[in-house]
């Protein structure tokens, strides 16, 4: 399991705590200038192939992929990389980013990551807040980079891990309003529903093993496959 020690990333004063939520808001913004709209994760072929036809299975969806693959995968990916920033520690920073590239089951979710991930060290450089060149890993992916913009904003690891799941619950459901089609007022009734699980996703998150890592989503990495030569796509492949 990794160990989340006191670092500068756990800073705890009134302005401090202050700057570093509004530095995560930014982060998690659908306005952040990186592209995440632009994917589906597999959902567009979920509907496509009628595995997810209505509010009720999208939310099992997403409950399924949330319990399975995120808190499983990129949640307790990003206590370890963040960790890692706070420490300075390139070669675990490589370690991990390598492991995370090795577990994307298809072209389009490793594609998915890499760019977005060069979106946000570009964003980043924008932003003149980079860290030092030498511990950017090569092909620096979008979980890595996420880690480090928020122990760049002082933000607390645990905030880390509910920003992220926030994020890609809202971009899910954006997908399926524009997809499925999903009505705004269900999509909020799903997130009403899916509020305490991701709570208890970043909780189980950061008590995982190494050894416990991996993704468990057989159905998405199907979908996500299948989507590369799907006739018809709003999203990207």
């Amino acid at each position: 399991m990794a160990t989340v020690t006191n670092t500068p990333t756990e800073a705890a004063t009134p302005q401090v705590d202050d700057l570093a939520l509004l530095g995560l808001m930014q982060l998690v913004s659908p306005a952040l200038p990186i592209g995440a709209f632009a994917w589906s994760q597999g959902l567009e072929s979920a509907f496509e192939l009628g595995w997810v036809n209505n509010e009720a299975e999208l939310a099992q969806w997403v409950e399924g992929v949330l319990e399975d693959g995120l808190s499983r995968c990129e949640l307790p990916l990003l206590v370890r990389l963040q960790t890692a920033w706070a420490e300075g520690d390139a070669i675990t920073l490589a370690k991990w980013n390598d492991w995370l590239h090795a577990t994307r089951e298809t072209a389009e979710l490793s594609d998915e990551d890499t760019r977005l991930g060069g979106a946000l060290v570009t964003l980043l450089r924008n932003l003149e807040l980079l860290p030092e060149p030498h511990l950017i890993p090569e092909e620096p992916g979008y979980i890595t980079m996420f880690a480090w913009a928020a122990h760049k904003r002082f933000v607390p690891v645990r905030q880390t891990l509910l920003g992220f799941v926030w994020a890609w619950l809202e971009n899910q459901l954006a997908v399926a309003c524009k997809a499925l089609p999903l009505g705004h007022t269900a999509a909020q009734r799903i997130i009403e529903r899916l509020r305490p699980q991701l709570a208890v996703a970043v909780d189980t998150a950061l008590e995982r093993n190494d050894h416990e890592l991996g993704p468990i989503l057989p159905g998405l990495a199907l979908g996500s496959a299948l989507h590369e030569t799907q006739y018809s796509r709003l999203f990207r492949s």
